[in-house]
């Protein structure tokens, strides 16, 4: 038998805020740590990587708990890093577990026994999922639909090539919400948002979303912030109070009052 990946000192594999919001918004935030379980100590991994946004999405988890205290909604987060597994991405995929990240080796990923394999799923991913899933049918009834918002970060550069945009607003097939917020987005002072930038879904970035939202007819968005606006306190409440208003903007579109629980759509 497989030895649990999780001692008792690690805790749950996921963390659920604000479970009692008001909002109609679930926020989502799936690279929030940058935390190794005991058990796997570094992955065999450097030290800077272990600190850069390749074990995390910097300032993400930061600015959604900020956005939800604006919102009173809902966050849940992963609690451990997307080295070990990344929740946004299916079992399948060849970079739930990343042996690369851009130039960051994890050299302890690389050749994984089916074994161990399926024991980060089990204990990680699926307590993830059915968590995120359960808090959508909790608050899901005939007058009401959760909006589905899941937030990230990205680096200024990558692979050597900067990118010049503040913020991307991602959607997989339903793109109803991130149309709206790209429509309103310059009435918030942002006026360099790009729609599925820098990634898209035929980057496998919108796992969730489809999992979770689109196959059930929820709004949704995926948010993608650049790192270096979200690395300091001021940033995060600055972007927080920015989405909070855009969203607020765009759901009215939905005839859906962002600040009451038990939305009716239209």
């Amino acid at each position: 038998m497989a030895r649990a990946l999780l001692v008792p000192s690690d805790g749950e594999p996921f963390q659920i805020e604000r479970i009692d919001g008001q909002s109609p918004v679930i926020l989502v935030c799936e690279h929030a740590s940058r935390i190794i379980p005991r058990s796997l100590s570094t992955l065999g991994a450097k030290p800077d990587t272990l600190t850069s946004h390749a074990a995390w999405d910097i300032g993400a988890l930061a600015t959604a708990q900020k956005l939800s205290a604006l919102l009173d909604a809902p966050l849940i987060h992963q609690r451990f890093s997307r080295l070990v597994y990344d929740c946004n991405r299916p079992p399948e995929a060849p970079d739930a577990i990343p042996e690369m990240s851009e130039v960051h080796a994890i050299p302890d990923n690389r050749n994984l026994p089916d074994e161990a394999r399926q024991q980060r799923i089990a204990e990680i991913y699926e307590p993830f999922r059915q968590a995120l899933a359960d808090l959508i049918a909790a608050r899901s009834g005939p007058m009401k639909q959760p909006v589905i918002v899941t937030i990230h970060s990205f680096t200024r550069v990558y692979f050597g090539i900067a990118r010049h945009r503040a913020i991307g607003l991602l959607h997989d097939r339903d793109r109803r919400l991130a149309d709206a917020m790209l429509q309103l987005a310059e009435n918030e002072g942002i006026t360099n948002a790009m729609r599925n930038y820098p990634y898209g879904p035929d980057d496998g970035v919108t796992h969730t979303l489809r999992l979770h939202a689109v196959q059930h007819g929820l709004l949704n968005v995926m948010i993608e912030y650049c790192s270096d606006l979200i690395d300091t306190e001021p940033g995060q409440d600055e972007w927080a109070g920015r989405t909070a208003r855009l969203l607020e903007a765009a759901l009215q579109r939905f005839h859906i009052d962002i600040h009451a629980a038990g939305p009716e759509q239209a």
